[in-house]
């Protein structure tokens, strides 16, 4: 027979399925030495199955509710309601009925107790439901508690929680409902418990939330807690508030709202001894579920009980360390891609990272790095953080505010830091100088011809090997890559495209006021192998405007048929062509391009499309060809008008000469920045498709299920499945577990390890009441219809429109050439998206923080990429 009540004492974690995630939670605490955790059973989920599987009427509206989408908000309403009363009106089974009559007789029959509601997908380590499903208090009497238990059976089908399960993909037909019933407790105060920092997210620091009465007015937000902060056995803050209301039990059952004694207000909750002594107790039951905790706890008659203990779901996770005081920051938002990352593609991250390969540590799917020996030295600190306000001025300003913690900063450990004399800085000095001085662009062109010609004896090696063999030859290509992308031939171009930007900038600001110079002055410059892709992608479009069949179809286009039925259609033969001739060059590119485990545009051909319409939407005819020279002249325009006025000025003739060969320099130049990039990703397309023949031979071998399980290897783990044709397949399992859920997190740009997460700020001195602060990458002034994307493949962008989205990398470029203007939450001066709105000549303002939260899809906008704001018109 099924059990259909189990005891706390009865029940451990195994027991989820049947007690849910509360049930479960109270059966673990109930077996910690000397906890108090007030005593009572589960309704299992057995119960709850047993009560509605012969109910047609809710299984009926159970499969309406599995069609609706977030957005049918109303339908929603409607089903939920019907599907609660239909529930609240189901006769319970006799021997159900039998089972939680004697547990109740056992307990106590005249006693109080808390109905409430446990569901098998709450209070997981990975999604919280907390909250979702009712509650009921000092409930008395058999009838009393039975009538509730339906209640809450019912509560599975609230708004909220039906919403939820929607957003999370959680199938409402797999969610059950067990109800837990529990000794009341009725207490002088209650709260909860945080045994990490729910502001700062800082593991070391636990908080309690503290009112008199029951802990419901602390949840409905009745009253306001006192709020105590500890840290290693000692407060560190005591919020004292007024608490003017409670709740407090009745004694024939149910509770109500009383005004507390005027004298009791302002006084402290808890005695400071109570606050240790709680916080102890704090750290006892995280220590025992091995995770931080949020804890409701109560105090009656001078005993600390403990009613609920669910995990944190809502803290990024620390990198493993040592111990010591650590700084982690994200390589994501440095490389403007904060999406999760695969193991296999930090692997080659940590082989390909120029400086930080030896400092990188994963962390919540991502890769930080760790920053502690920088930031431990004077000349390190100062190198970082040149580096991070290029890149994210956010981040930069995250690191100066913890820097002003002098006793943190002198605990910092000290050892090698990311960048140091032998990582060849030194030696670029010398060739950066000659390529200043020759100032030829065939110089540029001879580096890009080098390394192609690299690239293609590469392929043709690779092509030769398998096995340990093949893995081997990868990771002596990416150190030989790796000390060609950082040695002299490429890093002097760089180097001297930096000091010809900066340099412009500078003095046409400090000469003629003119602010970000730079930005028109390096339109449609030669060897921009990223702009170049955005135009050669308008040429497609081109191509595929003239064949209304072929548009058409391109507004369903099947990825599995995709070539086939093209072939079928009028001018179908002639569009893949042309597809096929971009992707040849570009087909290695994607959105996240850096974890090599993302799909490309040679992989999945379908994912241009969406840009390919857009241009057709908002850019005229054949105009690749006639953008490119516009911008030319655009450029040589504003160069002949800042000659003219240099020479007006005194010493005229001197300052012009100068700005003169420092503007051809720039032109020459500053195109190259994003070669290496491109040829990276080149060399990353190689290795992955020979990576996935031999994943192909891993399937066929019954080792691994699909190819695409490489994916969750580190680089050294495939190296040893290769070799020893072995593999604990759990670990693919476990992996593809976690990052269901790291996919859902957004990765701080500076933390500690203690967890705390270092926030920076802008400086808003220019910029008005109301408006969202970044940084102004390519100056000027636009307004227009904001088009929120999170994903390139989603964009449909329209004459006039101004892309809103979380980051940009090279793939997006072809995007830029139909948008006005460019708002992105992460990035600096020199990343991906400043640098193409500048080579475009469109407005831009990165590094809005939550833009695609706070500015909704279709708002007018206005984007002032000259002070760095964005305005909600």
């Amino acid at each position: 027979m099924s059990e259909y009540v189990l005891l706390f004492n009865e029940i451990d974690n195994r027991k989820l399925p049947e007690v849910g995630g509360k049930g479960a939670n109270l059966g673990e605490l109930s077996k910690i030495d000397g906890l108090q955790v007030p005593e009572g059973f589960c309704v299992t989920t057995e119960a709850y199955k047993r009560t509605i599987e012969d109910n047609e009427a809710y299984k009926s509206l159970l499969e309406q509710l599995s069609h609706l989408k977030v957005q049918d908000r109303e339908k929603i309403g409607e089903l939920s309601k019907k599907i609660r009363k239909n529930i609240e009106e189901t006769e319970i089974a006799k021997e159900i009925e039998e089972s939680i009559s004697k547990n109740i007789l056992k307990l106590g029959e005249k006693h109080a107790y808390a109905v409430r509601s446990s569901a098998t997908a709450e209070d997981l380590p990975t999604a919280s439901f907390a909250g979702q499903q009712d509650t009921y208090l000092n409930v008395v009497g058999k009838d009393a508690i039975l009538q509730h238990v339906r209640k809450c059976w019912a509560s599975l089908f609230t708004d909220r929680a039906v919403t939820y399960r929607i957003q999370n993909n959680f199938d409402h037909r797999k969610v059950y409902l067990s109800v837990v019933v529990q000794r009341m407790i009725f207490p002088q105060a209650s709260g909860i418990m945080f045994t990490a920092d729910p502001v700062t997210a800082n593991r070391k620091v636990l908080s309690i939330d503290a009112s008199f009465g029951l802990g419901e007015a602390l949840v409905s937000g009745l009253v306001n807690a006192d709020i105590y902060k500890v840290r290693d056995g000692r407060i560190l803050e005591k919020k004292i508030t007024t608490k003017a209301m409670a709740i407090y039990g009745l004694k024939n059952g149910g509770t109500e709202e009383r005004e507390v004694d005027k004298q009791k207000q302002n006084v402290q909750t808890l005695t400071d001894e109570q606050i240790l002594q709680l916080a102890d107790i704090g750290r006892r039951i995280e220590a025992y579920f091995s995770r931080p905790q949020d804890i409701e706890w109560c105090l009656f008659e001078g005993r600390f009980y403990i009613v609920q203990s669910r995990p944190i779901t809502t803290l990024y996770p620390i990198p493993e360390n040592d111990g010591k005081n650590r700084v982690y920051v994200s390589l994501g938002h440095l490389q403007m891609m904060t999406d999760d990352i695969k193991p296999l593609g930090m692997s080659f991250c940590q082989m390909l990272s120029f400086w930080f390969g030896q400092n990188l540590t994963p962390a919540g799917g991502r890769l930080f790095i760790d920053g502690s020996y920088d930031l431990a030295s004077p000349i390190g600190r100062k190198i970082l953080l040149t580096s991070t306000g290029h890149a994210d001025i956010l981040m930069k300003n995250a690191i100066l505010n913890l820097m002003t913690r002098k006793n943190f900063v002198k605990s910092l450990p000290k050892g090698k830091g990311s960048i140091n004399a032998s990582s060849g800085a030194l030696g670029w000095i010398i060739p950066a100088y000659k390529v200043y001085r020759k100032n030829d662009i065939r110089g540029i062109e001879k580096v890009i011809d080098f390394n192609e010609d690299q690239i293609k004896d590469m392929e043709q090696r690779i092509e030769k090997l398998s096995g340990e063999e093949l893995l081997a030859f990868i990771v002596k290509d990416t150190g030989e890559l790796k000390s060609i992308l950082t040695g002299p031939q490429n890093m002097s171009l760089m180097v001297v495209g930096g000091y010809a930007s900066n340099w412009v900038n500078k003095k046409m600001e400090k000469w003629l006021g003119e602010k970000g110079a730079v930005d028109i002055l390096s339109k449609s410059v030669l060897n921009n192998i990223t702009s170049e892709m955005g135009l050669e992608l308008l040429d497609v479009a081109n191509i595929v405007r003239k064949y209304p069949a072929v548009v058409e179809y391109f507004s369903h286009a099947n990825h599995e048929t995709f070539i086939s039925d093209l072939n079928k259609l009028k001018g179908g033969n002639e569009v893949w062509e042309a597809m096929e001739s971009f992707l040849e060059k570009y087909g290695m590119r994607c959105p996240g391009e850096i974890d090599i485990t993302k799909p490309r545009w040679i992989e999945k051909p379908t994912a241009l499309i969406p840009i390919i319409l857009s241009n057709i939407k908002s850019a005229e005819r054949n105009s690749s060809s006639a953008k490119f020279e516009q911008g030319r002249l655009e450029a040589e325009e504003k160069e002949r008008e800042f000659l003219k006025r240099l020479e007006e000025l005194p010493g005229g003739k001197r300052k012009a000469k100068k700005a003169k060969r420092m503007i051809s320099i720039l032109r020459n130049v500053i195109g190259f920045r994003e070669y290496p990039k491109y040829s990276f990703i080149k060399r990353f397309q190689i290795y992955k498709n020979a990576l996935l023949k031999e994943a192909d031979l891993l399937v066929q071998k019954g080792i691994i299920k699909e190819k695409e399980d490489i994916f969750y290897l580190y680089y050294e783990e495939l190296h040893d499945v290769v070799r020893t044709k072995k593999l604990d397949y759990s670990i693919i399992t476990k992996r593809k577990e976690d990052y269901a859920f790291y996919e859902k997190l957004t990765p701080p740009r500076v933390m500690t390890s203690e967890g705390e997460i270092i926030s920076g700020e802008y400086n808003t001195g220019n910029v008005p009441e109301g408006a969202l602060a970044g940084v102004p990458v390519s100056s000027g002034v636009i307004e227009g219809r904001a088009r929120v994307v999170l994903k390139a493949e989603d964009a449909i962008i329209e004459e006039g429109d101004i892309l809103v989205t979380t980051f940009t990398d090279p793939s997006w470029t072809p995007l830029f050439v139909s948008v006005k203007g460019l708002v992105t939450e992460v990035g600096g001066l020199m990343t991906h998206g400043a640098v193409i709105t500048r080579e475009y000549g469109i407005p831009g303002v990165v590094g809005v923080e939550n833009a695609t939260k706070l500015i909704r899809d279709g708002q007018r906008i206005r984007v002032n990429g000259t002070e760095g704001y964005v305005e909600i018109l």
